[in-house]
């Protein structure tokens, strides 16, 4: 179960502020807010959040899950920088 202090922090370390979740989950500002500081977050609205910040690289970890006796956390996803088009795969189609 996500935590407020997740949904905040995963927010964060994507760079989003609460209006561009908000557009990109169709959560109201007002409900993502609730959901950031709320005790009990609404599984409806955490997993909405999830799944929005999951796409931007963000990784939930539960407590204990990286490193035992440590809390819930989250993580930005390494990305794999563009290495372009292999030379194998250049052809004058794609020349450009």
């Amino acid at each position: 179960m996500l935590t407020g202090i997740q949904l905040r922090a995963g927010r964060a370390i994507a760079g989003l502020s609460i209006e561009e979740l908000a557009a990109a989950t169709g959560l109201s500002a007002a409900a993502i807010t609730e959901a950031e500081t709320a005790a009990a977050v609404d599984p409806a609205a955490a997993e909405r959040l999830r799944l929005s910040l999951e796409a931007k690289g963000v990784v939930f970890l539960a407590a204990g899950e990286d490193n035992p006796g440590a809390g819930p956390g989250v993580r930005l996803r390494q990305r794999n920088p563009d290495e372009g088009i292999r030379p194998q795969n250049l052809s004058s189609a794609n020349d450009g």
